[in-house]
Parts: C-alpha cells; structure tokens; sequence
C-alpha cells in the first residue's frame, strides 16, 4: 500500500522567477517535504517563464490556473492589465511554444487535493480573478470552501485567514490546525513578493503535524534581475523584485 504523503510544499506566483522556485524547490526537499502543489501564475513578469513552466510539469504535481497562466495561453485580451504586466505577457507569448500555452489553458480553476482544496485567486468566482486581502473578501471564499483547508494566490502577500465563528486574519506565519475550524492560506509569492519582503515565499503543509507555516527564502535575485534586463523587459520588473512590491 502506497505511502500517503505527511508534508505539502505548497507555491505560487513564480511568475516565471526560475532562481526563486529553484530555492524553494530545494528548501522543500531539505524540509522532508514529499509532494508539490502549484496554485498557477507560473509565467509573467520575469525571463524564464519556459524554464519555469517545464519544472512545474516535471514535478507532475497538482497545479491550477491563475490569471497570467491564462493571458500567456492566449485564451483572453489583455486590454486591462497595467502596462508591466502586458508588457510581459506579450513577450512570454512568444517564448512558449503552441504546447506550452494549450498547458497552461487545460489546467483547472480550481482543484482538491487530498483533504484541502488549491484556487489561485477565489472560490467564490475563481475566474474573476478578484483579491483576498482582507478578512471581508475571505468571508466570500469561505461560503465555498468545503474542506477545512484552501490554499491561494493571487495577491503576493503571505496571510492566514481562520473561520469559526467569525472570520479574522491569524497572527504570523505558522498555524496549528484546530478542529471545526476553516482556514484559507494564502502561501505568498515564490517570485515577485508584494509585501515588503523581497525573499521567496511559500508553504508547508504538514498533514500529520496538522500544522501550516509559510517559509521565507533568499535567492540570487541579481541574476534574476540581471536576466530581465537582457531579455529587453521594462526595467522596472527587476528593479521591483528589491523591494518586495
């Protein structure tokens, strides 16, 4: 009888940062995790979305769609992103392959994995592409979360939001699971972080500890930038990967 898997690396919002995903790939594997689990924006913004894509692939993990996946794929205009953003994604079009972009298309909205359910943005209208950045927008979520946990995206800010009888935002970046209580994670970004902390981010899921800690990284972030420069990207994506906006 095959072996359940105890802790999921749980990432998103690579955001085609390959130096960022590769150290949290191999923090997850110092950290004894077994399993991954993507929760989409694999490509835009930074220079390596194909290398990014195929080692997302290759780790054959469970894996949604988020907003840039689908603008990449050329399944949606463009028209309403800010002008990084479609900038990007115009250049990432022409890197990946037919193959590639029907990927990215075919993945899922929403997924559940084992006993937790992944979304990139929410549950409510998870192709809305709306924002949960608050405990009111994950009052939402929760109406449509029916497994104790969610893990998502979309915002580039690590956040713990528990429901029991009423929803409020968790203090810190670790949680121990308590029973009748719901959780919606948000496991930050791997590699275009927004809330002031430039280091990778992602999350731990230790299913026999019953515990959720989101883990914080440093990367070769001048290489990083160095290759959004080359690329002939707006300068602007390398210089914001500093700041950790």
């Amino acid at each position: 009888m095959a072996t359940q898997p105890m802790k999921f690396a749980i990432f998103g919002d690579i955001h085609a940062n390959l130096e960022a995903l590769q150290a949290v790939l191999y923090d997850a594997q110092e950290q004894g995790c077994a399993s991954y689990v993507c929760l989409g924006d694999i490509v835009g913004y930074a220079a390596n979305p194909v290398e990014c894509l195929e080692t997302v692939r290759g780790l054959n993990c469970p894996t949604v769609r988020g907003n840039h996946d689908e603008g990449a794929s050329g399944n949606s205009s463009l028209d309403e992103l800010n002008p990084l953003a479609y900038a990007a994604l115009m250049w990432t079009r022409e890197q990946l392959s037919e193959e590639q972009r029907q990927w990215l298309k075919d993945l899922k909205l929403v997924r559940q994995v084992r006993d937790f359910t992944i979304v990139h943005a929410t549950l409510d209208s998870p192709g809305n592409w709306g924002y949960v950045t608050n405990r009111f927008d994950a009052m939402a979520s929760f109406s449509y979360q029916f497994t104790q946990v969610c893990f998502y995206g979309h915002t580039h800010v690590p956040r713990i939001f528990e429901k029991d009888d009423a929803v409020r935002a968790s203090r810190g970046t670790e949680v121990s699971l308590t029973r009748g209580t719901k959780y919606f994670v948000n496991v930050g970004s791997v590699g275009q972080p927004r809330d002031g902390d430039w280091r990778a981010a992602y999350t731990i899921y230790d299913v026999q500890a019953q515990t959720i800690s989101i883990r914080r990284l440093e990367y070769d972030i001048e290489t990083a930038q160095r290759k959004i420069h080359e690329a002939g990207l707006p300068p602007l994506l390398a210089d914001r990967l500093a700041l950790g906006k």
